[in-house]
């Protein structure tokens, strides 16, 4: 299925995303990398204040090239998710909805998206270039002393995603193993 999604997004949108999902989605979102969910998870754990509210947010998982003449922002391939796996599950019990990535997850962060009804979506790892032009604006909000890996808000437009993981728990990586093993032994048989 193909949907249109405007972030931040009301629950009720999210559960209705499924696994193996084409989602586009436009509006406000956020950038943070490893060293800004280092600092986002010590601030909630020292019981301060963050720089962003996560209520409803989208973090995309980005440390950006340098903009060039012109451009909102650099190249915008995501990164890796799992080297945000261990701060992952108390962002989404404090309103995390949904995390733009590339990679496998943790069963930890499986079971918490689930708890809160939230998605993990991938962008097309080695298509920054491309993906950058669906950024209409980039600014650092938080964290700038990080450089690339500062938090930036992101204005996006119909920027392309696949649901990876629902809010169902389905995860896209496991359950298209299984289809195409199903297909290829029925080739075989």
């Amino acid at each position: 299925m193909e949907t249109a999604l405007h972030v931040p997004a009301a629950r009720e949108e999210l559960l209705e995303l499924r696994a193996g999902d084409y989602v586009y989605i436009s509006g406000t979102i956020y950038t943070a990398r490893d060293a800004a969910h280092k600092r986002l998870y010590e601030s909630l754990t020292q019981g301060e204040e963050l720089p962003i509210s996560l209520d409803g947010t989208f973090i995309y998982y980005l440390g950006p090239t340098p903009a060039r003449a012109g451009q909102a922002i650099g190249s915008a391939g995501p990164t890796t998710s799992s080297r945000m796996d261990k701060y992952t599950p108390l962002l989404l019990r404090k309103g995390l909805a949904g995390m733009i990535g590339k990679g496998k997850r943790s069963e930890d962060v499986r079971r918490t998206i689930v708890e809160q009804g939230a998605v993990y979506f991938a962008a097309v790892g080695g298509a920054g270039a491309l993906l950058s032009k669906c950024i209409k604006s980039a600014e650092v909000v938080a964290y700038e002393d990080l450089g690339t890996e500062a938090i930036r808000r992101l204005t996006v437009e119909r920027l392309p995603v696949i649901v990876i993981i629902d809010s169902q728990g389905n995860n896209l990586y496991e359950s298209a193993v299984s289809e195409y093993l199903r297909k290829y032994e029925g080739i075989q048989g």
